[in-house]
């Protein structure tokens, strides 16, 4: 068990911040697509296609990782999960139409893990279009709006459910994904005295999205707006209070100085006594980082 961890966001924030060189520091909890760069202690993702993308890699044969809902089921439930036991016409006009099937090599696996929605509700969707040729367009774009996402399960990997975290309450608390990061770094961790939050910037510093990994596959355009922060900041609080012992700090390029909406203080954790603001220079000289 680590003393300290680095709890790793995807705020654009964090770019300059050298992360191997915090790894002899402590262990590094990180979320979602840090894994194309760079392979923390513990990976966690909670959105369907960004955890069916780190599956399909072969990440997680090798790393641990935690994903939301992510329960196995026996291979000869496949027609039926997946297909809603879907045959002739329709199953052929299906496929011919759904293209957000996602789905890794089978092999001799035996077992799955399914997210999206069976293909049988997509044949209502392409009939109801059927004898509309001027909307072919808007029957592909419904038809295809939600994704089906399998993934062939290696018996002998290292990912899990964050459901399974606490075994005698069997709880997910449905977060997501930095504090749920966190929560897996503090229960795993039972006498973890810092938490450093790094990348979790909440607020953005222009009215576009921020995040390291925008405009590529299962992230925001560019061009979108932020993501209001109100659910993460009360996460952050909740798990504050819940580990009064652990001494948390949000790192952020000028701390807390209000130098714009990332380098400022979060209202909402005013009275938290465990909780300290640092700036990349405090934690460059702390750890050499960047």
């Amino acid at each position: 068990m680590a003393s300290r961890v680095f709890c790793i966001g995807n705020g654009q924030s964090r770019s300059p911040i050298d992360l191997l060189k915090l790894k002899p520091h402590g262990k590094i909890y990180g979320c979602n697509a840090l894994y194309r760069e760079f392979t923390p202690d513990v990976l966690t993702a909670v959105d369907h296609g960004i955890m069916h993308e780190i599956y399909h890699s072969g990440y997680c044969d090798n790393n641990e990782t935690w994903f939301r809902d992510w329960t196995p089921v026996p291979g000869m439930m496949y027609d039926q999960i997946v297909y809603g036991f879907l045959k002739g016409d329709d199953l052929e006009l299906v496929k011919k139409h759904f293209d957000s099937f996602n789905e890794n090599k089978r092999g001799d696996r035996q077992t799955f893990v399914f997210h999206g929605s069976n293909l049988a509700g997509k044949v209502s969707i392409i009939k109801r279009w059927a004898d509309n040729s001027d909307s072919f367009d808007v029957m592909k774009k419904e038809v295809n709006h939600s994704g089906v996402h399998i993934s062939w399960i290696n018996p002998n990997d290292k990912s899990h459910s964050l459901k399974d975290l606490i075994p005698t309450t069997m709880r997910d608390r449905g977060w997501a994904c930095g504090a749920s990061s966190a929560y897996v770094a503090l229960t795993q961790n039972k006498d973890l005295k810092e938490l450093y939050l790094i990348g979790h910037d909440l607020y953005s510093k222009d009215s576009k999205v921020n995040n390291m990994y925008k405009g590529t596959k299962h992230y925001a355009v560019p061009e979108n707006s932020p993501t209001p922060p109100t659910n993460w900041i009360t996460q952050w609080r909740t798990l504050m209070e819940e580990f009064p012992k652990v001494k948390f700090f949000k790192v952020n390029p000028d701390g807390d100085k209000g130098t714009d909406d990332v380098s400022r203080r979060i209202e909402q954790w005013n009275t938290r006594k465990n909780l300290e603001y640092l700036n990349f220079k405090q934690l460059n000289e702390t750890f050499n980082c960047t």
